[in-house]
């Protein structure tokens, strides 16, 4: 019999994209999510069957995820969304995916491990550009140099954000940054620190950032010290450091729900000329105690596009594959080579 799947979200930017390069693969998702409108609109459109269901009535997502054998969760702000799926894919027996790159995702997602392992589900956050090319080229890295005792990571973005990215970045805005120090996540101010990063197109200064590569890279490593960086003007630093003396401000619900609504008004996520005439590029190096070091350098698509491959050949490999059950990282999973194996990814590592 062959195994059910399911695209939870597929009315949003990201769901969207990844059900339509699905059809032209040939696979079958059952699209499903909370706007039957728009559910409804979409799965006429490509042909797909549907399910409607809030994730705030267990019995209806109970109802719903009978014979799925694979969640690929597209239904953000994660931090929201991602627990009242994990549990049902624990309660169901399916495969937990999602496309987050929030570290409180991750490690919360982590914390269920034992039961995961005990129910023979796969818990994978992260099965996007978050965290993808990073987690993988981090993996790498400690390949070439096991001895490493700290990674640092760094990106930079051709185009803009989806609505969903948009809402998640609002609310990371009053945790602040975070970094790996000593194997323990160490929260910091917002643009704590700032270096120049060589990346393949030159050099570019960069800030760092919560990326969800701060908590999966150790998972996939045990490398203890780990910082993440973004490359953005000097403009965006400043404003970041201004936004420091905010944090209260934004840790309020009525303020993270007003800049919410306006990214709703305002953001609608790159069109398909601007993701094919952008790229990511992607930088990284490890350290050892005594100073030797390994660098490499990626150039991917957009992320979303990404996000896009990266996701469905990882369900691919879960439909193919009988996978023990437990928490995953990508380079865990499918290997560290796997991010290297997509479509117009290019690696180079300097020694």
């Amino acid at each position: 019999m062959k195994k059910k799947w399911m695209i939870y979200g597929a009315n949003g930017y990201t769901g969207k994209l990844i059900a339509k390069e699905a059809r032209k693969r040939g696979m079958k998702p059952i699209l499903a999510g909370r706007n039957a409108e728009s559910i409804e609109a979409f799965a006429a459109e490509t042909g797909f069957d549907f399910l409607v269901f809030d994730l705030d009535d267990a019995m209806a997502v109970n109802e719903a995820l009978q014979g799925i054998s694979i969640v690929l969760h597209c239904a953000g702000p994660f931090s929201a969304t991602s627990q009242p799926m994990i549990e049902a894919c624990l309660r169901n027996g399916c495969h937990y995916l999602d496309i987050t790159g929030e570290i409180s995702v991750f490690a919360n997602a982590h914390k269920q491990s034992d039961e995961a392992r005990h129910a023979d589900v796969v818990l994978m956050p992260g099965v996007g550009f978050d965290v993808v090319p990073t987690d993988c080229l981090a993996a790498t890295l400690v390949k070439a140099l096991p001895a490493a005792t700290a990674i640092i990571l760094a990106f930079q973005s051709g185009s803009r954000m989806s609505p969903g990215t948009a809402k998640t970045s609002i609310e990371g805005l009053a945790g602040g940054g975070c970094v790996r120090k000593d194997g323990k996540l160490t929260w910091v101010p917002l643009a704590w620190k700032t270096r120049e990063i060589r990346f393949p197109q030159g050099k570019r200064l960069a800030v760092t950032i919560p990326w969800g590569d701060v908590f999966t890279a150790y998972i996939s490593t045990g490398v203890p010290d780990i910082e993440v960086y973004m490359s953005v003007p000097p403009s965006s630093i400043m404003q970041m450091k201004r936004m420091r003396m905010l944090k209260p401000l934004l840790t309020m619900q009525w303020v993270q729900n007003l800049m919410k609504r306006r990214v709703e008004k305002s953001v609608t996520g790159p069109e398909i000329g601007e993701r094919q005439n952008s790229q990511m590029q992607i930088w990284g190096e490890v350290t050892t105690a005594d100073g030797r070091n390994v660098s490499a350098t990626m150039t991917t698509p957009n992320g979303y596009d990404v996000t896009v491959t990266a996701s469905l050949g990882i369900v691919e490999h879960l439909l193919e594959n009988d996978v023990e059950g437990g928490f995953y990282t990508p380079s865990l999973l499918v290997g560290s080579d796997y991010a290297a194996s997509l479509p117009g990814v290019k690696v180079n590592i300097n020694s």
